[in-house]
């Protein structure tokens, strides 16, 4: 195998391998979800050239380098396949290895991926101090759920469940029937969480039986709302609407350590909200544990 350019099918489970510790166990994600699902997974690894400035200081040639460089991108991708037939042997396996931006590469393919699936911090010259330069680029950039693996997460099925947030505002759909459908597919509950934001518990104020009525009906409302045909749709997911006081960010992290999977949305309703990913899921990716996927929420 050296780069294969073979098209990559809609539908598929995309996930990127470079051989990292961070890379396995979103591929272990990845494969589990694939089998799951009973789709293609994906094995995608992407690898640039070296400028030739640096080559030229070190007196490096040029071709010998480029030819070992595709090789061991080869061989991460034949790696990853043979982790996957050890683990989950009915799983439909495509390699994919191009001369190409990881980040963009996957990205792209994120298009039209069922999901895409990557470690939280890969290996590279390139990298954040807490979350990794492919990981950020792709949650932040792609048309299409992402799933960051994050460290220090429940082992697969040991945790107590979905978790996704609902804020009442448009566009929040999406996240919510990501939700919906994984813990489906996984057999697993699933718990909606609103967060309460009120200034007078902000200051050091007491929670009264008052106070949490209002929030507790505020909720109900919200979520009911929010979630208005799913239940149709989900008729064998096992819902829980949980009513917090807080910043949704700080809560939700709180709140998050024991789930096997956590949704958020990303808000991609302008330009500039395009190219970021937003405060929440920002902040939730720098810190959380385990498995956290990113769905663009709507316009």
């Amino acid at each position: 195998m050296t780069e294969t350019m073979t098209p990559v099918p809609a539908g598929c489970v995309v996930v990127g391998v470079d051989g990292s510790e961070g890379a396995d166990a979103a591929l272990d994600w990845a494969s589990e979800h694939a089998r799951l699902t009973h789709r293609t997974l994906a094995l995608v690894h992407g690898w640039d050239s070296v400028p030739s400035v640096w080559l030229d200081q070190v007196g490096a040639d040029p071709v010998t380098l480029q030819a070992e460089i595709r090789a061991a991108a080869a061989e991460v991708v034949a790696t990853a396949a043979q982790r996957v037939s050890e683990r989950a042997p009915e799983v439909e396996v495509l390699p994919v290895v191009r001369h190409a931006d990881a980040r963009a590469l996957l990205a792209g393919l994120a298009a039209h991926a069922e999901v895409t699936v990557v470690g939280s911090r890969g290996r590279g010259p390139i990298s954040s101090l807490l979350l990794g330069s492919v990981s950020s680029a792709v949650a932040g950039h792609a048309t299409g759920p992402v799933v960051v693996v994050r460290p220090g997460g429940p082992a697969p099925g040991e945790g107590q469940g979905v978790l996704v947030a609902v804020d009442g505002e448009e566009g929040c759909r999406p996240p919510l029937e990501a939700a919906y459908d994984a813990a489906a597919v996984r057999g697993l509950p699933l718990t909606v969480l609103h967060c309460t934001f009120d200034a007078r518990i902000a200051a050091g104020g007491a929670v009264t039986a008052e106070l949490r009525q209002q929030a507790e009906e505020e909720a109900r409302l919200v979520v009911a709302e929010a979630v208005s045909g799913l239940a149709e749709k989900y008729p064998d997911v096992d819902v829980h609407v949980r009513t917090i006081f807080g910043h949704v960010e700080s809560e939700l992290l709180r709140v998050a350590h024991d789930a096997d999977l956590v949704v958020v949305g990303n808000h991609r309703r302008n330009p500039v909200a395009a190219a970021l990913l937003g405060s929440v899921s920002r902040t939730f990716l720098e810190h959380a544990h385990g498995a956290v996927m990113v769905v663009p929420e709507g316009d």
